[in-house]
């Protein structure tokens, strides 16, 4: 029986997009994890592995000692060592506390690649004062990421602050009607806030990367 390559690198991935391959890491074995990684680390790049299970998490860490694992964001990431330039700077906000976990991917994915962020969390639009005190945070930004669930209303209020692009992310934290995050994406999608972007539910990972993206242009 002829072997199956189970894992075909994305060698070019770095100089089309400015960051590497990244790791799916839900329905793949640990060896298959451990390959993938080594074939990154080979080339010296940031290796971040998301939806990673606590027990696979722990396990990449013992095969991979400068890796670290962040069990509330589900990321196993090795910095590439690479520091970004300060004139790209990042920001994230969050709605309230339980957007920590989408957030925390989207930060941790950008902690791998070099970049600093600043991050400013529990600020919803139920007590707006919060982000209020931090607008001057908000407008020396080069991109803003903004993790909120419930109605979803942060992103729009945000970007009628700020003239920075702005990347909403809707999360899945809400009683009955908010959908699992439906309610959210559906309100940043039809803001009036012009110019907002939206990615996936719980997404905070393509937040990251759209936000690499943009600085790496800036």
């Amino acid at each position: 029986m002829k072997k199956i390559k189970e894992i075909n690198y994305d060698e070019s991935r770095s100089e089309r997009c400015g960051f590497p391959e990244f790791i799916y890491g839900e329905g793949k074995t640990l060896d298959q994890l451990r390959n993938v990684v080594r074939e990154i680390r080979k080339r010296q790049e940031a290796v971040v592995v998301t939806r990673l299970c606590f027990e696979n998490g722990l396990k990449l860490k013992k095969f991979f000692r400068e890796g670290v694992y962040d069990e509330r964001a589900r990321v196993f990431y090795i910095k590439s060592g690479k520091i970004r330039s300060a004139r790209s700077k990042i920001t994230i906000v969050t709605a309230g506390t339980c957007d920590l976990p989408v957030a925390l991917e989207a930060l941790r994915t950008l902690e791998a690649c070099g970049f600093k962020c600043d991050f400013i969390a529990d600020s919803g639009v139920a007590g707006i004062h919060r982000l209020m005190r931090n607008v001057e945070v908000l407008r020396q930004a080069d991109v803003i990421i903004a993790v909120a669930g419930m109605e979803g209303a942060l992103p729009s209020v945000i970007g009628g602050l700020v003239s920075c692009p702005v990347i909403a992310v809707p999360t899945s934290v809400g009683y009955g009607t908010s959908m699992k995050g439906i309610a959210a994406m559906l309100a940043m999608l039809n803001s009036c806030a012009n110019g907002v972007t939206v990615v996936n539910i719980d997404n905070g990972f393509g937040a990251a990367c759209a936000a690499m993206r943009i600085a790496n242009t800036t």
